[in-house]
């Protein structure tokens, strides 16, 4: 009798006030995007595990209704998951998305694997977000179950922190 594999546990995403790891992932065929390079605006990472899945399409869907509330805290938004630049290619032009699909495609999940949201035994990312602000430390990071939409509420409410004086947060 075959023995079904017990699911993988959650991982531990980096910590509040952890500073980013820098990384530069193709976000098409001819164009990469440098984290550091981004500097001065908060920054939003939006890992999920895969293109063309019904959650990840969900998810980023709520994103991408958003873009004005993005816009109006001067915030990037960056989505990252395994696929390949094809395949963002491909999901983005048909979602009409306004923010990049960077693809952690090669070396596999190395990326994700230093924001600590690899799955290794599925060979995905999980289902994580962090905003990042101005001068690329980590102000929240938040896991969510993978099979769920963890929405925007949590962006917002750090990305509002965020917008706060330095003396009121």
């Amino acid at each position: 009798m075959a023995m079904t594999p017990a699911p993988t546990p959650p991982t531990s995403a980096l910590p509040q006030g952890t500073i980013a790891p820098d990384f530069t992932l193709p976000a098409a065929v001819d164009k990469t995007v440098r984290l550091s390079e981004l500097r001065g605006r908060p920054v939003v990472l939006a890992f999920y595990p895969a293109d063309f899945s019904p959650v990840c399409g969900d998810q980023l869907a709520v994103y991408n209704e958003m873009e004005e509330q993005f816009s109006a805290h001067r915030a990037h938004l960056l989505a990252i998951s395994v696929d390949g630049v094809w395949c963002h290619g491909a999901y983005r032009q048909q979602r009409n998305l306004f923010f990049p699909l960077l693809s952690d495609f090669h070396p596999h999940g190395q990326v994700a694997r230093q924001y600590g949201v690899y799955r290794p035994d599925d060979g995905i990312c999980e289902r994580a977000l962090f905003v990042i602000d101005d001068q690329g430390k980590i102000r929240w990071s938040f896991v969510s179950p993978i099979g769920e939409n963890p929405g925007a509420d949590g962006i917002f409410a750090a990305l509002e922190q965020l917008a706060r004086p330095r003396g009121a947060r």
